[in-house]
């Protein structure tokens, strides 16, 4: 039964619709108030439920029960009244504590229905009260006065109930209008407070002499009143109005505004236009306009005192990591400036320490961005506690931690603090996937006395030596010096021109011979970059390459310098510069095979050379396929699919060679310059080249031999079975008008010592680069 008494609640708002239209028709005071009284009785076994649920506590169901009790009491008095709302003592005081309990009971759901502001709305309230009041005096309590003639006392009481019922509609707009969800039971709820005190406002509007004597059409809004009560207490979501809601989304707060306005405006315009009839109507007035002013008084305060507080939690919440709870960049660069502005009144200097975590993407993306905020947070506790009580400990980016001492006595002292701080990454982290270790870099920058530097030149200085300290290694403190800066400069310079020098022609491609040396031909060419700049300096390319790599720039100027090498190899097979077998061989960045359109790229530089994919060698070193082995594997495989052959550079000097040349789709081996240079006269060298050159005969790969710089490395190359060759010793780098003489200059030559004849050989000079 009460199982379906909760699944249908709306059955007794519906209900007591219907009997309140009866009772209209009727137009009998006695069938009224009993359908009323009955009506009022069935509180009991309804409260009785809702606490057996546990849905209504027991203190709330009795404050119901007596808040509908005291309504029919009052209702039965008034019944056995003559003149019906002419009413008795006794009845208004009914009245009136039920009044008052209903305003408690709309108090506690407005309570813990509140928005963000509650005792701002209660001081609204209390304008409304105020402003409702001074309304009702002069329209309703004062003429019922002049009409009750000796019987003040029950007057009195009556005019209670416009500033009671002013309170409860403005809670109840606090209900409705809160920053919570709106359940069908607090409309239930809402609706029965509006009716119970629509009720009460036919009820004054009969006592002022504004309404004619009909009682029935007061009982029948309270009867609706209950019923609906009655429907929020058995829906299920009862709940929502007697427990603390989480607040939702903010609500605008015209309607808030509108009501105080109205408050204030209407009664002031009403007394305005209207003059007090004796002394007693003049003091209330007067009173009443007094408490109101104090109430507005207080409500600015309040506001004030609220619009300082929100001001400083923003200004909390802007100069505070809201992770980390330390301070941030725009912070910590005041605590800097605040801190030299004082620097010069001692002899301490004030000292900056960037840390940086080293590789902290990986625990991101290996253990999740929850693993890394809980890294982050162990790492900011580790720094406070290490630090002394002078210093300041920031947060001022991702993995990036600021520590300012104001007051370093010296320079050995801040290296001390310094390492310090990079003891507490030796230590391990808890995490609930295992422990985790971290490794940082970290910066030191101190400001000499009268050096006027800024707080943001003394950051930057400690991010330069931060950078520096990565260079280094990582895990390691650098301490930034003047050279540092001029070093940063001039790579942002480079970095700045090397946007533009594609668009400005600067960079030129050289290509050096690959040779065979059992026939002296020349089988292919290296291609190689080369940067002058407009004004005549030239950029090594071991200094600008890793920026264009760094920065992306390689892409567009990879997919140049195919293009260019691919168009000169058919220019050269054109005119018989070189055998129309003969191949290129061009350096790929990891960044390039890393894109996913690189292939694409090959492909229409191929078909617009018209030069056929096994003439071109693609050279590729260890560090993508270390790194991103999967993409770089399937990036091989389409290149491959082409019909490209594809070299591994600088073969020997990575960290897994053997695994590599298992796994990936390659067909030569370069024997990098660090064992060439050695193989004639270093017994361990030689030792090295023999077996990286049989294990290559066992694979059937090609080899070539780099940097070959005299005859005996050239004939111990020869004689360990490498036969193809490139170096200083066969043609320093050329441009492509060099490269006819050149080549024709190597193949008069015929076979190299120690295969052909022997003989001294011809070695081609670098030329300048040109203008």
């Amino acid at each position: 039964m009460a199982g379906r008494l909760r699944a249908q609640s709306w059955w007794f708002p519906a209900a007591a619709g219907v009997l309140a239209l009866v009772c209209l028709l009727s137009r009998s005071l006695a069938f009224q108030t009993v359908t009323y009284v009955v009506v009022a009785v069935m509180a009991v076994p309804i409260v009785a439920i809702s606490i057996r649920r546990k849905t209504v506590t027991t203190p709330l169901g009795l404050g119901m029960i007596g808040l509908i009790g005291c309504s029919a009491a009052s209702t039965i008095v008034r019944a056995k009244t003559p003149g019906g709302f002419g009413g008795s003592d006794a009845a208004e005081v009914l009245s009136l504590v039920s009044m008052l309990m209903l305003v408690g009971g709309v108090a506690v759901v407005a309570h813990n229905r509140r928005g963000r502001n509650f005792w701002g709305l209660l001081a609204d309230g209390g304008i409304v009260a105020l402003g409702s009041w001074l309304f009702a005096w002069v329209t309703l309590v004062r003429p019922s006065l002049d009409r009750a003639g000796s019987d003040q006392s029950l007057t009195i009481f009556r005019s209670a109930f416009e500033p009671l019922g002013s309170i409860v509609i403005f809670l109840l707009i606090i209900v409705l209008f809160s920053d919570t969800e709106r359940t069908k039971s607090v409309v239930y709820f809402s609706g029965a407070v509006g009716l119970a005190i629509v009720s009460g406002v036919l009820r004054a509007l009969h006592d002022s002499g504004h309404m004619g004597n009909n009682s029935a059409v007061a009982t029948c809004t309270s009867l609706v009143a209950v019923g609906m009560l009655y429907g929020a207490i058995l829906d299920p979501s009862v709940e929502t109005l007697f427990e603390r809601q989480p607040d939702g989304p903010s609500r605008p707060l015209l309607g808030r505004i509108v009501a105080t306005t109205a408050a204030l405006l209407v009664p002031i315009i009403v007394m305005s236009a209207t003059t007090p009839k004796d002394g007693s109507d003049r003091l209330v007035r007067t009173l009443s306009v007094g408490i109101l002013a104090s109430f507005v008084t207080l409500r600015i305060m309040q506001a004030l005192r609220s619009n300082r507080t929100a001001q400083e939690e923003l200004l909390h919440v802007a100069q505070t990591d809201s992770l980390t709870g330390l301070p941030n960049r725009i912070l910590l660069l005041e605590h800097i400036n605040a801190t030299l502005r004082e620097s010069w009144k001692g002899e301490l200097h004030p000292t900056l320490f960037f840390i940086d975590l080293d590789r902290f993407k990986n625990i991101n993306d290996s253990l999740g961005h929850a693993a890394g905020d809980s890294v982050l947070c162990t790492i900011a506790d580790r720094l406070r506690l290490t630090v002394p009580a002078r210093t300041t400990v920031a947060r001022i980016s991702g993995d990036e931690y600021v520590v300012l001492d104001p007051a370093s006595p010296s320079l050995e002292a801040a290296m001390e603090l310094a390492h310090q701080l990079l003891v507490q990454f030796r230590e391990p982290l808890p995490l609930p996937a295992g422990d985790v270790f971290v490794t940082a870099s970290i910066g030191v920058a101190r400001s000499e006395p009268q050096s006027h530097r800024s707080a943001d030149v003394l950051l930057r200085h400690a991010d330069t030596a931060m950078y520096q300290a990565k260079d280094a290694g990582r895990n390691c403190v650098a301490l930034f010096d003047e050279t540092m800066h001029e070093r940063v400069a001039h790579r942002l310079t480079v970095e700045t021109a090397l946007f533009r020098a594609l668009d400005r022609r600067e960079l030129r491609m050289y290509h050096q011979p690959i040779l065979e040396m059992t026939t002296g031909d020349v089988v292919g060419f290296e291609a190689l970059m080369r940067w002058q700049q407009g004004d005549g300096t030239i950029v090594s390319p071991a200094e600008f390459i890793p920026i264009a790599e760094e920065t992306g720039t390689i892409i567009p100027i990879g997919a140049w310098a195919l293009n260019e090498a691919l168009n000169q190899l058919r220019s050269w097979c054109d005119d018989g510069v070189c055998s129309p077998t003969a191949n290129m061989s061009v350096n790929v960045s990891p960044r390039q095979l890393a894109d996913p359109s690189f292939p694409s790229v090959v492909q229409e530089a191929l078909l617009s050379s018209r030069v056929s994919p096994h003439q071109l060698w693609l050279e590729v070193t260890e560090g993508i396929m270390i790194t991103e082995p999967e993409l770089a594997l399937a990036t091989l495989r389409r290149l491959r699919s082409l019909g490209v052959r594809v070299a591994l550079d600088d073969f020997g000097t990575g960290y897994s060679s053997l695994s590599l040349l298992q796994k990936f789709p390659l067909q030569r081996i370069k024997i990098d310059r660090a064992f060439v240079q050695g193989v004639a006269d270093n017994s361990n060298d030689r030792a090295l080249v023999r077996t990286i050159i049989a294990m290559a005969l066992s694979l059937g790969l090609d080899m070539v031999a780099e940097g070959v710089e005299t005859v005996q490395q050239l004939q111990v190359l020869s004689e360990l079975g490498c036969t193809k060759a490139q170096g200083y010793l066969i043609s320093h780098p050329l441009p492509p008008d060099a490269m006819r003489s050149t080549v024709a200059a190597l193949e008069r030559m015929g076979a190299w010592p120690g295969v052909g004849r022997s003989r001294e050989p011809v070695l081609v000079p670098e030329p300048e680069l040109a203008g």
